[in-house]
Order: C-alpha cells, then structure tokens, then sequence
C-alpha cells in the first residue's frame, strides 16, 4: 500500500515527470481527499494540493478568498518582496477589478471574430510548416509545432515577425526553471532580427556554475526580454499598428504592467500548444485506429483536440493563496496557507469523467480544466482549438499515416506536462 506521503512527495518531485504524470499517485490521494496537504523541499513550506474537479473551479471562481495577487500564482515563492511587488503587475497575478480592467484591453484580439480573421493564415503557416518536412519523411514534432505559435502569437500582439525565436527562448527559460538543461536551449540569433532583438541578445544572462540561470521571475533574472519590452514601448509610439501592443501603449499602461504583461505572452500564448499538441498527437499514435479515424472522418477533429487537451493537460496547476481561514473539501485551509489546484488531477476525476484513463474522442463531457476556469480563463483558449485543428489538419493531408520513430523525451517539470524531443516518421 503506498502511502499519502510517498505519493505527494512524488507528485512534488519535478523528476518525477520525466517518465510521465504520476496519474495512479493522483487517482490514490483523489479517492479520499479532494485536498491534502503536500510537503515540499525547502524553501518551500508546504501546501493544500486541490485534485477533484468541482473543488478546484470553487477555487478559480472565488477569487476574494483565493488570491492571485497575495503571493502570485506560481508554486515557489517569489525570492523577495522586491520582486513580489513587481511580478504582481502582471495579468495572470491580478485579481479582479484590476485583473479585469487588464484583461479587457487585450481580449478584443481574442475574439472569436478577431481569430476567425487570423485562420487562413495560421492554416497557411501550418501546411508551410509540414510542407517543409514532408520530403524528409522523418522529423521532430516538438520542433515543428514550435513555429506555428510563434507566428500566431507575433502576428496578434504586433512583435516583429524575425524577432519571434527571442519569444521561444524567453519561454525555454521561464518554463524550464526546473530543467536547466531546457532553460539554457537558445534558437534565436542576431542574424536577420531587428536592432532591438540584437540589444536584447547582449544582455541574455549566462549560466552559473551549476548549469542555472537567474530566477526568471525577476527584473535581473530576464534582463534581454524587458530591455526588448522597453524598446518595442518606444517603437510602437512611432510605428503604432492594429495589434495587442500596439493598445497597451496608447492605454498608456504603466511601464511595468507592460513589461510584466510582455513577460507573459511567451507562456500564455506558447506553452499550451507547444506541449499539448504533441502530447496529444503522441496519445493519437498510440492508438492507430483511432488516428485513421479522425483522419478519414474531420467531424471527429473536434472532440479529439477537446479529449486530447484533457488527457494531456498541458499545464499542471495553478497556484492560489487563502486571503481568510476557510473550508474546502473538508479541509481547514488557514489564512495565508498555499493552494495548488491540480488540473492534470481535476482533467482525471472518475465524478466528472467516466473511465478518465481512457483516451475517448466521443467522449460527450467537455468540461476540462485546461484552459482553467472562472475570471482567469485562458483568453487563448479558441485560439488554441484552431491552431491544432490547423495543424493536425496539415499533417492528415500531406503527411498521410504518421507513426512514431522512438521514445518521446519529457520535460523535467512540476508544472508544464512538456514534450521535448518527439520523433515521428511517415
């Protein structure tokens, strides 16, 4: 019998995800406890990990007795009250009304008529993206998938289209803060980019002995991407455009709710496709009845991204700190206690998801944790949906039966369910 402790300290460990999501640790804790408490290695002090569903939309929802803002939404506590300060301007650590008043001046972009105006060109970018490798009869998903979001993600938010490999490796070291091999993959190069890319370059910051970089959720810790931010502030005055940036400037927006919101655009509107997409694909291939399915019959295409967006859960929590002493699942939570809320747990509950271990493209309930829930829903979240089908939509037509060519490399990571290397041939 494995006990509570050995199965959060598992759920905690980074390298435990190397090999895969402990999903049997989960389903244990989960079938007597919607909350535990989960130690964790100093610094840090411990938390109430959320795992069943309808516990952990209680806690997105209530945004006055779980707070973003208190102590930002990450699992480690920022290193200072220095940096607390300054990392709580950002969007994704606001809680409303001014998470709302935020959020309003980029979701016009995010529209579904806005993203139905941007389709044929993520179409195109995707059939150009496979077209690219279809000779080769071989390649690297994880790296093919890369572009798509880059593109989408520099077309909507107006940052130079030969600039956007800077966004791919800003998001390596913001995700990969527990994989340092991951954090220190670069692609972007002073060839072909703008001035303001080659300034930023100069400033990228070097590994220390041990193989890490500076804490990325500090001024000092991403010194190349907020010098780019300030740069692009005073390009986009003289250059303004119809993009998201261009908005924030004539909004006039403090420089440091700029710099904090440009922080998060590699995260947001990167990592959910990065390693979902993939993820998924390679649950797809895992069953090749099922992939001969969707890709002789399109009409499958939608509930296969729905189920593939649930069984992968590309981001694996979410952090909230109780702003009062209050109760949930049965569990006394203290007035500054961490609350984790576990999606990859919430996206496996058997009271909401009949046989969850079951990868079900028919399967009728759609309401996964993915995109989260409540006023932080990913403002992404059609934007997402299109660029897979667009993607996957691409490699059913030029690519035909695609199988996979080795074992998939895994992110070390605690909070995104990252592929790294994923081969597949055809």
């Amino acid at each position: 019998m494995t006990s509570v402790s050995t199965d959060t300290e598992l759920i905690v460990d980074p390298a435990t995800y190397l090999t895969g999501v402990p999903h049997a640790s989960f389903a244990r804790l989960r079938a007597e406890h919607a909350v535990v408490w989960m130690d964790e290695p100093a610094p840090g002090t411990g938390f109430w990990g959320v795992l069943r569903h309808e516990e952990i939309k209680q806690v997105l929802r209530d945004t006055t007795t779980y707070s973003s803002y208190a102590k930002a939404t990450q699992m480690f506590d920022p290193p200072n009250e220095r940096a607390l300060t300054f990392i709580r301007q950002s969007l994704l650590n606001q809680d409303p009304p001014r998470h709302t008043e935020l959020r309003k001046l980029i979701s016009r972009a995010f529209t579904a008529k806005a993203i139905a105006q941007l389709e044929d060109r993520i179409t195109s970018w995707a059939n150009q993206l496979v077209d690219e490798v279809a000779g080769d009869g071989a390649c690297d998903f994880s790296w093919l998938v890369a572009d798509l979001p880059l593109r989408t993600i520099a077309e909507i938010f107006g940052v130079p289209d030969q600039d956007r490999w800077l966004m791919n490796d800003w998001s390596n070291r913001i995700i990969g803060y527990q994989d340092p091999d991951y954090a220190t993959r670069a692609k972007a190069n002073a060839g072909g980019s703008t001035a303001m890319a080659r300034r930023a370059m100069v400033l990228r910051p070097e590994p220390d002995a041990d193989g890490r970089l500076p804490n990325q959720r500090t001024r000092a810790g991403m010194p190349d991407l907020f010098a780019y931010a300030r740069d692009l502030v005073e390009w986009k005055r003289d250059h303004p455009g119809d993009d998201v940036l261009s908005n924030l400037v004539r909004a006039d927006l403090p420089i440091a709710e700029f710099e904090n919101m440009f922080w998060l655009f590699p995260l947001a509107g990167i990592e959910t496709l990065r390693n979902g997409l993939p993820g998924g694909l390679h649950t797809l291939l895992s069953e090749p009845d099922t992939y001969r399915a969707v890709r002789e019959d399109r009409s499958l295409l939608p509930g296969t991204i729905e189920e593939m967006l649930r069984w992968w859960s590309p981001i694996m929590h979410f952090r909230r700190t109780a702003t009062v002493d209050t109760e949930l699942g049965g569990q006394r939570i203290g007035a500054g206690d961490k609350v984790i809320v576990w999606f990859t747990s919430g996206n496996r509950d058997e009271r909401v998801f009949p046989e969850p271990d079951r990868f079900d493209i028919t399967r009728p309930q759609r309401d996964h944790l993915s995109f989260g829930n409540g006023p932080h829903y990913c403002l992404g979240a059609h934007l997402v949906r299109v660029q897979m089908r667009a993607m996957l939509t691409a490699v059913f037509d030029r690519l035909g039966e695609v199988r996979s060519a080795g074992e998939i490399a895994r992110l070390r990571s605690n909070f995104q369910n990252g592929i790294t290397h994923m081969p597949i041939q055809w």
